[in-house]
């Protein structure tokens, strides 16, 4: 595994490579991530894998300083992996020009989380944007973990990359349920339990939900005696029909995020 923060050593280590998948993320490098990287492994002759961690994709600083990170520890795990390369860019590298304020998404990204979170999904189709300007893969990869970002940066991508084709994984999920994610890591024993009662209880009760949405309401209030600091949304909602062109068959997700203590979760299921 090659590591590289300097651009012009990327751009000529991976100038002549026709088949590079890429994987970007923002370390806390977890089994979700790896997950990913073995798809890429798997379909690719190359992966490189990004670590960067997004500053205006956060809405708010104290979780942008609160986000995990462990560079150590992300490079012993990236290296068991037998990737080609980890890029550390930097923040001039990335940003050598402001943020795109102007940036064109899909209207997916005005819904669900896109209502608590503005400017969110601009600033994360942004900054994907610009690695893919820098690296150029032929495949990049993202987890349906983060579901409604997968569809708002595919659909980016179809229109503005369209040579790069973008691969969906499967959500890798703890023992408990729980979907993995670099905020785990910030959980409480207590809160993984919480976390893990939600999701076990809103999965044995999908399809009455499903059957019949006036049970949400219901259902959300059942949550909130959990022991969460606050539910932002629960709805249910057909994952093929959330960017045109729709597909005829239907796909039905729980879509939920919530808040324990200061962190805030997301799911679909």
């Amino acid at each position: 595994m090659k590591i590289i923060s300097n651009k012009k050593k990327l751009l000529n280590l991976i100038r002549f490579e026709n088949n590079l998948g890429l994987v970007p993320t923002m370390g806390a490098i977890h089994k979700g991530h790896i997950s990913l990287i073995k798809k890429s492994i798997s379909m690719c002759k190359k992966t490189i894998v990004t670590i960067y961690v997004n500053k205006p994709q956060f809405n708010r600083k104290i979780d942008f300083i609160k986000y995990p990170k462990n560079l150590k520890k992300d490079i012993r795990y990236l290296k068991n992996q037998k990737i080609d390369y980890l890029y550390l860019p930097t923040n001039k590298q990335i940003y050598s020009t402001p943020p795109n304020k102007k940036i064109k998404i899909n209207p997916l990204s005005k819904k669900l989380d896109g209502k608590f979170r503005s400017g969110h999904f601009e600033a994360v189709a942004d900054v994907v944007d610009r690695l893919i300007k820098i690296i150029n893969p032929s495949k990049i990869f993202f987890g349906q973990k983060d579901m409604q970002q997968l569809k708002i940066v595919e659909s980016f991508i179809n229109k503005n990359h369209k040579s790069i084709k973008v691969i969906e994984c499967k959500s890798i999920r703890e023992k408990n349920g729980i979907p993995y994610s670099s905020r785990n890591s910030l959980l409480s024993k207590s809160d993984r339990l919480i976390a893990s009662n939600i999701y076990k209880f809103l999965l044995k009760n999908k399809s009455k939900l499903i059957k019949n949405k006036s049970y949400l309401k219901y259902y959300k209030s059942r949550i909130e005696k959990f022991g969460i600091s606050k539910i932002d949304y629960l709805e249910i909602v057909d994952v093929n029909k959330m960017i045109k062109p729709y597909k005829k068959t239907k796909k039905i997700k729980i879509f939920l995020a919530y808040f324990l203590g200061s962190v805030r979760l997301i799911d679909n299921f």
